[in-house]
């Protein structure tokens, strides 16, 4: 960073006293919390967190000094605001995917295309794009889920959130813009799969598999080599997975 956009000392200095101004007033929340979930409370930590970020950004820049504090990120939810029976709900689903075989994915696609006699004369299932109009068409997400592997996509992050209202929404009312007024003080609950989480638990038993003898490696290989052998009878003379049959 150049020294005309490094921050002055004096910014670093009321940095610091918004800090300390942010520090008395989520104590002060605190000691008058009306609950365990008093939305005072949850205003002044966001402050207190804000104010925080701020000055040890300020601090490295201008002094190249960290603090020791470290800021939580936002994995939690606000303070529940929404009907205490509620009425009515909206389930909120994000699903990402990674493409990571095209080819198997085109291949899946005009199957689907194979099998629907009305289906247009043009082959969607050229493209990529295409072919994932035609996989989404034809499966539900959830069974592209738990089929993604045979159809060439690799998971990423999810999340699932319920939130509820004190009413139905009126038929179309939101499908311009489905996910655009989402209230996080509405939400019941969330669930979250990422593979963050996956590399936390790693971490956690890196110590254990130092235990493992090389023995019980060698082992480990044979009964995957044998796994392989198993895997591979299922596949047709494409060389891909046979595709299986679900009830829908």
């Amino acid at each position: 960073m150049s020294d005309a956009a490094q921050p002055t000392a004096a910014e670093v200095r009321a940095a610091a006293e918004a800090v300390k101004t942010a520090l008395d007033r989520h104590l002060s929340a605190v000691e008058r919390r009306s609950g365990e979930e008093d939305p005072a409370v949850y205003d002044a930590f966001n402050e207190l967190a804000a104010a925080a970020e701020a000055y040890d950004e300020l601090l490295y820049d201008r002094y190249d000094e960290v603090t020791p504090f470290e800021i939580p990120g936002e994995d939690t939810l606000p303070p529940y605001t929404g009907p205490e029976e509620p009425s009515a709900l909206s389930v909120l689903i994000r699903r990402d995917y990674a493409v990571a075989e095209p080819q198997r994915l085109m291949a899946q696609a005009r199957r689907v295309e194979a099998a629907d006699e009305e289906a247009p004369g043009t082959e969607a299932s050229g493209t990529v794009h295409g072919a994932l109009g035609l996989l989404f068409g034809e499966f539900e997400p959830d069974e592209i889920a738990s089929r993604h592997k045979e159809f060439g996509l690799e998971e990423g992050d999810s999340t699932l959130w319920v939130t509820a209202a004190d009413e139905s929404a009126e038929p179309g009312e939101w499908l311009e813009a489905p996910f655009e007024q989402v209230d996080p003080q509405r939400v019941v609950c969330r669930f979250d799969v990422s593979a963050v989480f996956d590399e936390e638990f790693d971490d956690d038993i890196d110590g254990d598999d130092e235990d493992i003898d090389d023995g019980d490696a060698e082992n480990g290989d044979a009964d995957l080599a044998e796994l392989d052998e198993d895997l591979d009878t299922d596949l047709d003379e494409d060389g891909e997975p046979a595709r299986l049959e679900a009830d829908r």
